[in-house]
């Protein structure tokens, strides 16, 4: 299988969208919904981002590179904003997105 030379990054991808995701629900029962648009449309994108890569990924696309590269700098924005919020959920997601985010330079 072509995509095992990605498996590292595979799993990374996976981790951050499920830590998105997480995230995303979450943000949506905080008291101050309002206060958490930023993160809550950061996990949003960085969600979807790295399911897409992940995608590519295993099916050994020519663009994972490419991919990877857009997707490093979704994932720091995503920690950034996260890593402004004490709650623990966006703690825990801004670690997994830097992770997530130097696997994918990594790559790209």
């Amino acid at each position: 299988m072509a995509h095992k030379e990605h498996q590292q990054l595979i799993e990374a991808l996976h981790e951050c969208m499920e830590a998105c995701n997480h995230c995303f629900d979450a943000c949506l029962k905080e008291d101050d919904v309002k206060m958490m648009a930023e993160c809550i449309r950061l996990d949003r994108e960085c969600a979807d981002i790295c399911a897409y890569v992940e995608q590519a990924a295993t099916r050994n696309s020519p663009f994972v590179k490419e991919l990877a590269g857009v997707c490093a700098t979704i994932c720091e924005a995503c920690g950034n904003e996260c890593q402004k919020h004490d709650h623990d959920h966006c703690q825990k997601c801004a670690k997994t997105c830097f992770k997530c985010a130097e696997a994918c330079k990594q790559v790209a």
